[in-house]
């Protein structure tokens, strides 16, 4: 049997960094279209959150079933995987969403963005603990890095105040705690039945568990055509499209390229923002940014 071969070629690294780019870039944008829906159109977080899930969920699973049948049939069938689906769907999906978007609301996709980037402390902690051991001198200045940025953004600079609202705090990172679950909690199963089969299930069961709870149906916004296009945009591209994109850029470049490249969806998020929504970011701001995305260099 012919083994596969994951020797990455000049041609394949160049298509995986545009895609990986790409990815990021619609993520950031999506979190300031998500914005606007909430600011302009009045859009509770909960029902965008409902909205997308469960949509997007459906384009995962038409996915999978189109590009792998067997593996999705599989999955299915496959009665001992349920508890990690709905885990997975509970806190990798609705509470990555919902904290996301809430995090959004009470700052702006910048701030709510870079906020996320924290997930990989969690996820460093999550091995140390698995491998009794301490940080590295990398890992440790790039904590101390983040540490420091979080507290310039929270406090705009001046210790003895909260320039960041207290709820938009909590609620970014909250977002960061819950987005660091996707690097742990389905890990076994993707790697068994595939990124799209096990996503698809995971949008799909949050979508309809949170539907029913929602019941998005009873207070739509009133979108007129710019809403609606902003809604197909955030499940389409920023949703569905920003993940494919951006897994198909992992499995070219790999997963540690894929993560510095992913910090095109911070500065994108920042970018718009100013640009769609007239966001306004302080120098403090700008610094305690970039301390955190340094983190993201040093932490391997």
């Amino acid at each position: 049997m012919r083994r596969a071969t994951f020797e990455r070629t000049p041609k394949s690294l160049l298509i995986g960094i545009g895609v990986t780019l790409l990815g990021g870039a619609l993520w950031g944008v999506n979190a300031t279209v998500s914005k606007i829906l909430m600011s302009e159109y009045g859009a509770d977080p909960l029902w965008i959150a409902s909205i997308r899930q469960i949509c997007a969920g459906v384009l995962f699973l038409v996915a999978a079933g189109a590009t792998k049948p067997k593996l999705l049939s599989g999955a299915v069938r496959d009665v001992r995987s349920y508890p990690v689906y709905v885990l997975g769907a509970l806190i990798c999906v609705m509470a990555t969403q919902v904290t996301y978007l809430n995090a959004i609301k009470w700052t702006n996709s910048g701030t709510a963005t870079v906020l996320q980037t924290l997930n990989l402390l969690f996820v460093l902690a999550w091995v140390c603990l698995r491998g009794r051991r301490l940080p590295g001198k990398r890992e440790a200045l790039g904590v101390a890095l983040a540490f420091a940025g979080t507290v310039l953004i929270a406090t705009g600079g001046d210790l003895t105040t909260l320039a960041l609202p207290l709820a938009g705090l909590a609620w970014g990172l909250s977002d960061a705690l819950a987005t660091a679950t996707m690097s742990i909690l389905p890990v076994k199963v993707m790697n068994r039945w595939g990124n799209f089969t096990v996503n698809g299930l995971m949008f799909f069961i949050s979508g309809l568990l949170l539907c029913a709870a929602v019941r998005p149906w009873s207070h739509a916004p009133a979108l007129d055509a710019t809403g609606v296009g902003l809604m197909v945009f955030t499940v389409v591209c920023g949703t569905f499209g920003a993940y494919w994109l951006y897994m198909s850029g992992v499995m070219r470049i790999g997963a540690m390229r894929a993560t510095m490249l992913g910090t095109s969806e911070p500065v994108l998020a920042t970018v718009s923002a100013v640009v769609l929504t007239g966001a306004v970011f302080t120098p403090v701001d700008l610094v305690g940014f970039a301390m955190i995305l340094a983190m993201v260099f040093l932490i391997r």
